[in-house]
């Protein structure tokens, strides 16, 4: 069951998929008895669902406690994140950026401050775990659809964890749907980028992930997965339980909007979708109504 009120994300995510959802809103299973979601990031697809219950999960240790801090106590989390919104220019940014604040609230309120302010919405670290993004162009740190009240109360249906994915996915069971959106590393490329993700999710994370992915799928869980449309993830997926479809979007990335090229991924799935470009309304069968927590 799946309603049309809409649940902001609170954090922009490169290789986020606020595109995905808005463009195509079909192409989830919807009749679930509880959502997965192994590679968190800005949980555009969680808050899109509305599940009644999930589990979230993701390796990045700062990311699951500031999801902790909303679920918990957003209405610190918001006082905090407005008093950075009064004070912020750029020598605040990177005073912000150095401090190491003690209450999870306020670490919360660093990190999404950081993440709406800085170059592209980038999480990037040093080698000693330390935030190094310059500050970006953006000079709004409150939007006015924001709403961390909204934001705890779906997160309350949630179990957060910083686990492995294979951990996570193997608590998937029958019905159950898991959403997959690693980092698009491949095989055999020397893009930077590509480069970058090797560092944090390896090509041997890739197989390793198509494996308890297709366990998971015999156990008779519904899967979706987005991964870098390229030749090596399309074989992992080669057997016929998998349905594959391109899908294309505009790059983010690009500090210049001349070089936000349109670009595409792959999605593969263990049941049928459709892309259809027309349509931006739930299925058929949904029912559209305010969300009851």
């Amino acid at each position: 069951m799946h309603n049309s009120i809409k649940i902001k994300p609170f954090l922009k995510w490169a290789g986020g998929k606020r595109w995905l959802v808005d463009n195509f809103p079909n192409i989830f299973y919807y009749n679930f008895n509880k959502y997965i979601e192994p590679f968190l990031g800005s949980g555009a697809v969680f808050f899109h669902l509305k599940p009644k219950k999930a589990i979230l999960s993701d390796s990045n240790y700062d990311l699951i406690q500031t999801y902790e801090s909303i679920k918990g106590e957003p209405e610190k989390v918001w006082k905090k994140l407005l008093e950075h919104s009064r004070k912020h220019n750029d020598e605040y940014y990177y005073k912000v950026r150095a401090s190491s604040p003690k209450l999870s609230a306020t670490k919360a309120a660093k990190f999404i401050y950081l993440n709406r302010t800085c170059f592209n919405g980038l999480y990037r670290v040093n080698l000693k775990g330390e935030f190094n993004v310059p500050k970006g162009s953006k000079k709004t740190v409150i939007f006015p659809d924001d709403d961390f009240s909204k934001n705890s109360k779906l997160l309350n249906r949630a179990a957060l964890c910083v686990n492995d994915f294979e951990t996570i996915i193997n608590k998937a069971n029958d019905n159950d749907f898991i959403y997959v959106d690693p980092p698009y590393t491949v095989k055999h490329n020397k893009n930077n980028f590509i480069k970058y993700n090797e560092k944090i999710f390896s090509w041997k994370d890739q197989v390793r992930l198509s494996k308890v992915l297709t366990i998971a799928a015999e156990r008779g869980a519904f899967i979706l997965i987005s991964n870098a449309n390229h030749e090596s993830i399309k074989q992992l997926y080669s057997d016929n339980l998998w349905y594959k479809k391109d899908v294309k979007r505009h790059s983010i990335i690009a500090s210049k909007s001349q070089y936000r090229k349109k670009t595409s991924e792959i999605l593969v799935s263990n049941y049928e979708i459709s892309l259809d470009l027309q349509s931006k309304s739930v299925r058929s069968d949904d029912v559209k109504k305010e969300i009851v927590f």
